[in-house]
């Protein structure tokens, strides 16, 4: 399925998108939820109805003129409001080609366990404007990611059985201040200021049943679900980076091993991949700056249109535009 959230009448509303259509699914069956977050609550019960109810409008036991054209409305988030955001490093390309830039290998911690940050799970949005302040558009970043949503509570969860806690896979954008990120970072709090603004996720939800076809074996000596999706960022159109998902080095599976260590995962937790190679800016003008120190390092600015792309996920747009009404207030306190 492909899970979708929109804006409705001053609330988030939950659709199933099915030919470029959206049908709500508490319209679609009365014991459904109407949102994101009362679905991955009740995901044992939603889900199968879910489906049923999608194999209904499919079939045409569902009155087509029920949907609702999807580029008619404003599409949210696939999971508006997250119970908490952590950010992984799964990608050993990504590490090592950011280690060589800086002169350092990757470090042996990696190959041990995977680590992930806390990001701010309340500045999570959709496709869309992504509303910056000044020092944000110092040196900002893109970082292309997939991200998972946990469907069920667990602690201690097994690697093994870790796949039983993902409700569907959804692009991401870990959208990353730069500057700021590198004034905090050698106090080793972990990306806290950098990253606390925005991070974009969407357009759907893409339950795993759909990507079957596209599994992938992990690496030696992983475990869990890996999938073979290619993933492409373009800048104002211009391809900037491309990439696969099924290169990460630790599963999701895994990662949500690490998480639940001695602590409750729940319904509504999103965990992203960390930035895929060649994902960001900051990667990208490292590795050209090693064959030439002159060049001229890209960052995105005011006005740039970031178009992250991964197959069978969809496309997620978002434009970078300053926030000019607190950036109005922030110059009236300077005065």
């Amino acid at each position: 399925m492909q899970l979708v959230s929109y804006h409705r009448e001053s609330h988030d509303q939950l659709a199933l998108l099915i030919n470029g259509h959206l049908y709500n699914t508490d319209e679609l069956h009365p014991d459904l939820p109407g949102s994101m977050g009362m679905f991955l609550n009740y995901w044992e019960d939603a889900f199968p109805l879910a489906k049923r109810a999608e194999e209904g409008v499919k079939a045409g036991r569902f009155l087509q003129n029920r949907g609702i054209p999807y580029d008619t409305v404003t599409i949210l988030s696939p999971v508006p409001f997250p119970t908490s955001y952590r950010g992984a490093h799964a990608f050993r390309q990504h590490v090592a080609a950011l280690g060589r830039s800086r002169n350092a290998p990757v470090a042996p911690e990696f190959d041990q366990y995977p680590v992930f940050y806390f990001g701010n799970h309340y500045s999570v949005q959709g496709p869309g404007e992504v509303q910056c302040m000044p020092d944000h558009l110092e040196k900002l970043d893109f970082a292309l990611e997939a991200a998972v949503v946990v469907c069920k509570q667990g602690r201690n969860i097994p690697a093994a059985l870790a796949d039983e806690y993902i409700g569907g896979l959804m692009i991401m954008n870990g959208i990353c201040a730069r500057k700021l990120q590198s004034v905090e970072m050698p106090l080793n709090p972990g990306d806290v200021k950098g990253r606390d603004f925005s991070t974009a996720l969407g357009p759907a939800l893409i339950t795993l049943d759909e990507l079957e076809f596209l599994e992938i074996p992990a690496k030696t000596n992983h475990t869990g679900k890996c999938w073979n999706l290619v993933m492409k960022c373009r800048v104002n159109g211009e391809l900037v980076s491309e990439g696969n998902l099924g290169d990460m080095d630790w599963t999701f599976a895994e990662i949500i091993e690490r998480a639940s260590y001695g602590a409750n995962l729940y319904p509504g937790d999103i965990i992203g991949s960390g930035t895929v190679g060649t994902g960001c800016f900051l990667e990208l003008n490292g590795t050209a700056k090693l064959s030439n120190p002159g060049y001229t390092e890209q960052w995105l600015q005011p006005g740039d249109t970031v178009q992250l792309e991964i197959d069978r996920l969809g496309i997620l747009n978002n434009l970078i535009v300053r926030d000019e009404e607190n950036w109005s207030i922030l110059k009236q306190k300077k005065i």
